[in-house]
């Protein structure tokens, strides 16, 4: 995130308003909601990641144990279940 002096994007009247509340600090102005990207939107990660899932509930599905899923997927026990018990519902 890069910080951007007021001087030069607002008007003096806004900067005096908002010194009322704040000053010398930085201030941080979040995006609108519906200018906002759902978590993953912008990176392949979302997908990725359900390609893995699906992977393991396929190999879950055709008998391998959570311990080995686990140790094949260098995730814990505990997130192969979550992720088999959510596919499961969906399924």
């Amino acid at each position: 995130m890069s910080y951007t002096n007021a001087k030069q994007i607002l008007p003096d009247e806004i900067i005096e308003l908002i010194q009322n509340y704040v000053e010398g600090e930085y201030l941080y102005i979040p995006k609108k909601a519906d200018n906002r990207k759902a978590w993953g939107e912008n990176t392949k990660t979302r997908n990725e990641l359900h390609t893995r899932n699906s992977s393991i509930y396929k190999d879950y599905i055709e008998g391998l144990s959570t311990a080995e899923l686990a140790d094949k997927y260098y995730l814990s026990i505990k997130s192969i279940q979550r992720i088999v018990l959510n596919l499961k519902k969906s399924s």
